[in-house]
């Protein structure tokens, strides 16, 4: 998206939002290159290790709702092998609810954490990874809205070719309401190995 990719002298700092509406709470990790579905995954992954997992003990399945473009489109094939390492991982079923073309802005987070930090961000130039860590989102606003600001430099490149045979061990099920658009991933019997 590129309303979200802010270019600095150094590199595209690419932030990536996960909003907690139960706990109003967010997470935005900021990667140092493209938005892929590898750093897209790595961030879902990256809340529910430091917040999810001990807010949800008990959880069993993860819904996310996203917009149906670019990294995250129900289209991309490293984001569905990417789910299905999640699931591995966590053990979790992941639930993803796309929002139809057009409707990406109905998305809470755009509302609730994005707009926050177009807020903090304007007029301001980003000329180094650190300042784009510090504008990105304060501790907490008005309405009481906490967010966590990590910093993933880890490399997410893009163009990954994933062969048929990979995208056949995805545990993919359909949702009988627009299954083009939700879905979701279970994980395997056994672990593949972690993440």
């Amino acid at each position: 998206m590129e309303t979200h990719d802010f270019p600095t002298e150094f590199g595209k700092d690419t932030p990536h939002g996960i909003f907690d509406v139960t706990r109003n709470e967010a997470m935005v990790t900021v990667g140092t290159d493209d938005d892929t579905a590898v750093f897209a995954v790595n961030s879902i992954q990256a809340w529910w290790t430091a917040v999810g997992r001990g807010a949800y003990p008990q959880a069993t399945a993860l819904l996310i709702t996203a917009d149906g473009r670019g990294s995250n489109s129900p289209r991309c094939r490293p984001w569905r092998t990417q789910l299905q390492r999640l699931a591995d991982a966590s053990g979790l079923a992941i639930e993803v609810r796309h929002f139809p073309p057009g409707t990406r802005r109905w998305n809470a987070i755009e509302h609730r954490l994005f707009s926050h930090i177009s807020i903090n961000v304007r007029g301001r130039p980003i000329i180094s990874h650190e300042v784009m860590i510090k504008l990105i989102a304060p501790g907490a606003t008005a309405a009481g809205l906490r967010a966590r600001r990590p910093l993933h430099q880890t490399p997410h490149p893009t163009g990954s070719a994933i062969p048929d045979e990979q995208l056949e061990r995805v545990e993919i099920e359909r949702d009988e309401f627009h299954p083009e658009w939700n879905d979701r991933s279970r994980p395997h019997a056994a672990p593949e190995g972690g993440s």
